[in-house]
């Protein structure tokens, strides 16, 4: 009998620890993993049709490349290569495959519900540095809420128009 409650004994903290094994590893979960960005571009330019409440830069870009993860925890972590305004009318000639902004912020927008009813909460990281060539990694964390729900990442200006979003 006392060879049978040892054994039970061992088995149920075997339990336990992984249980909060599994929990750990949950806690700090891939939200979100894309290896696409696109550029703000055609009607998303300006303010006129904003995703998620966020309007576009006033100007349409360009991108060579986006990635990044959201975490469950909040980590983000966020690279752009070439972001930079377009190669084209309307940018004016000077500024064309340029990027003139010395710093980036990154966005997380999620739905999310608020007293029962759905609604739309976008977190900021502070800004990050930018070269005039478009390339910048952000690797921060942000306050997600409970739930998040349909996650988009922008890459915005420090005033929040966006440049880039996770999409194609």
């Amino acid at each position: 009998m006392k060879k049978i409650a040892i054994l039970s004994a061992a088995l149920l903290l075997v339990g336990v620890v992984v249980q909060v094994s599994l929990a750990s590893s949950r806690s700090n979960d891939s939200v979100l993993k894309f290896k696409t960005m696109a550029p703000v571009t055609g009607p998303f330019v300006g303010t006129a049709n904003p995703i998620r409440d966020i309007s576009g830069g006033g100007l349409p870009w360009q991108l060579a490349k986006g990635e990044g993860e959201l975490r469950s925890d909040g980590s983000l972590e966020v690279k752009v290569k070439g972001l930079v305004l377009f190669d084209g009318a309307p940018v004016p000639p000077a500024l064309q495959g340029t990027n003139p902004i010395p710093d980036f912020k990154a966005v997380v927008s999620c739905l999310t519900t608020v007293n029962g009813s759905a609604t739309t909460s976008n977190v900021s990281t502070a800004a990050f540095p930018a070269t005039s060539t478009g390339d910048a990694k952000i690797e921060a964390s942000v306050a997600l809420p409970s739930p998040c729900f349909a996650p988009i990442v922008f890459v915005t200006s420090t005033t929040g128009a966006w440049f880039a979003v996770t999409g194609r």
